[in-house]
């Protein structure tokens, strides 16, 4: 293990799966703790800032719970195409429609964390560059049928069927795709610690 926690805990305050499994790649240990944060942001907020405001946001409602010796971790991914953010999906036809508006063009996926303790708290967001395939109607219906990405920005995971099929090609990291820019995670643990 190359991040030796001392006598910290980390604490992954996040009911996502995905960050779950991209956390336990690192080979740290961490807890995981989770409560409902309203993730409204000031609707004039540039997009590409509002990964980082939810994470710092989401990380605000522990602070006054962490222990002296807890590290939170919180995280927000948002899906931006022609500058307007595209949310979780509420249904299946939401899920198709933003599908295809992804279809055929590239789109920004911005990923932000906030890490730390109580006394000081980092928020970084990492940029991603998307570039999706032309889609038909029959491979929209398919994946959102079968996959059912309610829970996911965007309404797609790009580790699944629709990654596979989809992505022509990515700028930047996948994992920061999928919910968690690792690579900023280990250098902030490897600063706090």
């Amino acid at each position: 293990m190359m991040i030796d926690l001392k006598e910290n805990k980390l604490v992954l305050a996040s009911k996502s799966p995905r960050r779950n499994e991209l956390l336990k790649g690192l080979g740290v240990d961490f807890t995981v703790r989770s409560k409902d944060t309203d993730e409204s942001f000031p609707m004039d907020m540039d997009p590409f800032e509002v990964a980082g405001y939810l994470s710092k946001k989401k990380a605000d409602a522990f602070v006054d719970e962490l222990a002296d010796d807890e590290i939170i971790l919180t995280a927000d991914t948002v899906v931006i195409l022609d500058g307007q953010i595209l949310n979780k999906p509420a249904d299946e036809q939401e899920a198709c429609e933003m599908i295809a508006a992804l279809s055929g063009k590239v789109h920004h996926v911005v990923t932000g964390i906030t890490i730390g303790k109580s006394s000081h708290l980092v928020t970084k967001q990492d940029v991603v560059k998307v570039h999706f395939k032309e889609l038909c109607k029959e491979e929209i219906n398919y994946y959102v049928k079968n996959f059912l990405p309610f829970d996911k920005a965007g309404a797609y995971g790009i580790q699944e069927w629709i990654g596979y099929i989809a992505v022509d090609r990515i700028e930047g990291s996948f994992y920061t795709v999928m919910g968690l820019p690792v690579h900023l995670v280990y250098e902030e643990l490897k600063c706090i610690l």
